[in-house]
């Protein structure tokens, strides 16, 4: 019977992203896995399509051969002798014939014995200003590849274990002297893996791990900024076939503050202020980020968008004992909503008012008069 597209399998369109890929991968596998339809060999059988077919089109060359010779290029001997050792319809990449030349190139996250690496993972994590002051230890639900319990990553079925590919011998690479050189490519029955698995393990479909949630503990140092990143290393997805894990990244992003802007280890603080509190001097209490309060004394004549620095009440700086500074920035509020006494008691303020009062204002205008009257005189 004739496999199906693999696309099709995945319900995913030829132009799909690799994270488009994963999503599909990840839905599928959590619909159509055995632990969650015991004894349906139907959902067996799909979901080792699933995994078949998500093997090829995750690794970028591997799906570039699919997409040009589709499942032929993965057939049993496809260009495996015969002429120049290409093939007829040249199954392996130029990143292969380098990578035997020159030593270089691939770069498939596989091992010497074929076993690849899992992915990296990210997982976004916001918390409050007050965490990243104090640092936390917060708990990640992550759903993750794992490695299968059934058959311990060998992706071989319980009692049984993965052959010695024929092919290539168990090396997962095939050699062929072309002149000067000796060309050497991936295998293309085992895919670079050395071993063949006959009799696949029903819970992983033969990759030899399966997607579970984890719960993780993740020490979020004081002092952390917006951005910063932790490495939880072997954290992220099981290898294929017993490959190394993944790392696990985790990105802060800190929410928006009630009070305070972070800029760096240092805080910043805007408080309105009555006019009559910014003429005659005054004071009043701010909270702090480590939970106190403090207080902030206000000389007379404060004009509006002075700072007064309170230092060492700002962010730790991560890594050491050192405390950025906080900084309070008094607005002038101009009164509303005045009642006709309220009025009137301003009217007879500003009846009383001189340049000694007002000298910014003053002086602008003073200014501004001279301007005119020099372009009256010129003209």
């Amino acid at each position: 019977m004739a496999k199906r597209c693999y696309y099709e399998t995945l319900e995913v369109a030829r132009t799909a992203s690799d994270a488009e890929l994963k999503t599909s991968f990840r839905k599928l596998a959590m619909k159509w896995h055995p632990d969650r339809n015991p004894g349906d060999k139907e959902c067996e059988h799909k979901f080792k399509e699933i995994n078949e077919a998500y093997d090829v089109l995750k690794d970028g060359q591997r799906r570039a051969a699919y997409d040009r010779f589709g499942h032929a290029a993965f057939e049993q001997g496809m260009g495996g002798g015969g002429g120049n050792g290409f093939g007829a319809d040249f199954a392996t990449t130029f990143a292969d014939i380098f990578e035997g030349v020159f030593g270089m190139g691939g770069g498939r996250g596989r091992s010497s014995s074929g076993r690849e690496r899992g992915a990296d993972l990210r997982y976004n994590l916001e918390i409050t200003l007050e965490e990243a002051f104090t640092g936390k230890t917060a708990e990640v639900r992550i759903p993750t590849a794992v490695t299968c319990e059934a058959c311990s990553g060998s992706g071989a079925r319980a009692g049984t274990r993965p052959k010695t590919c024929v092919t290539c011998g168990g090396s997962g690479r095939l050699r062929h002297a072309q002149g000067f050189f000796t060309l050497e490519r991936t295998c293309p029955s085992c895919h670079g893996r050395g071993q063949v698995i006959d009799d696949p393990c029903a819970s992983c479909g033969g990759a030899g791990r399966t997607t579970r949630e984890r719960t993780l503990s993740v020490n979020i140092p004081p002092g952390v900024e917006d951005g910063t990143r932790i490495r939880l290393a072997g954290e992220g997805e099981a290898g294929v076939r017993g490959g190394p894990a993944g790392d696990l990244y985790i990105f802060l992003s800190l929410e928006t503050h009630e009070f305070f802007q972070r800029d760096g280890a240092d805080l910043y603080c805007r408080v309105p202020i009555s006019m009559v509190t910014a003429a005659l001097g005054g004071g009043f209490e701010v909270p702090t980020v480590d939970g106190g309060k403090t207080r902030v004394k206000i000389p007379e004549g404060a004009q509006s968008g002075r700072r007064f620095r309170l230092t060492a009440k700002g962010m730790p700086v991560l890594r050491t004992k050192q405390r950025g500074d906080m900084y309070v920035q008094v607005v002038v509020e101009t009164p509303q909503n005045l009642s006709k006494k309220q009025r009137e008691l301003l009217a007879e303020f500003d009846k009383l008012s001189s340049k000694e009062t007002h000298p910014e204002s003053a002086g602008f205008f003073a200014k501004v008069k001279d301007f005119f009257d020099g372009l009256g005189s010129s003209a």
